[in-house]
């Protein structure tokens, strides 16, 4: 079987998915150095009797679309997130080149003095680790925008793939 409107129809909704996924986080500054905006696709598929559509994105993708629980405070978005920091905080090495891009500098409270960049990376993962990560939805929101008109244009394309099948 064809299904060559259907299988647009799925395509259209991975390109839209996709497209604002990358758009929010642009907008939400969550895009730093692109990696997880470079990583984001999606690939219809078929197989056997099924159709549908995959998406892949960076490992952390997830942990930035459900936010994190941290350990002494949350936020509000984080309340339905099924990830939490429980004893093991994350690698200060990781915020590495979040402070370079960004241009981060770090001062003492008491002297004013400049901080070193390893002190600053341990001071902003043990905060990550006590307050989380706050939930941005760039991945969800989208999905589920798309998911909602999907049905009635799916229905609608499938109708005329039996249809092009029929007639043919």
């Amino acid at each position: 079987m064809q299904l060559k409107q259907t299988k647009e129809a799925l395509n259209n909704f991975g390109k839209f998915v996709i497209q604002q996924a990358r758009s929010r986080l642009t907008k939400g500054n969550k895009n730093v150095n692109k990696k997880l905006y470079n990583s984001l696709e999606y690939l219809p598929f078929t197989t056997g009797d099924s159709i549908g559509v995959k998406f892949f994105m960076e490992k952390y993708g997830m942990f930035q679309d459900q936010g994190v629980k941290g350990t002494k405070s949350n936020y509000k978005e984080n309340k339905k997130s099924p990830f939490s920091y429980k004893t093991k905080m994350p690698p200060p090495k990781a915020f590495a080149d979040f402070i370079k891009r960004k241009g981060i500098k770090g001062r003492d409270k008491k002297t004013g003095r400049f901080i070193t960049n390893k002190s600053l990376q341990f001071l902003i993962a043990r905060s990550v680790f006590q307050k989380g990560i706050k939930a941005s939805m760039f991945f969800t929101k989208p999905f589920n925008q798309a998911f909602d008109k999907l049905p009635e244009e799916l229905q609608e394309n499938f109708v005329k793939d039996i249809e092009n099948i029929i007639f043919e």
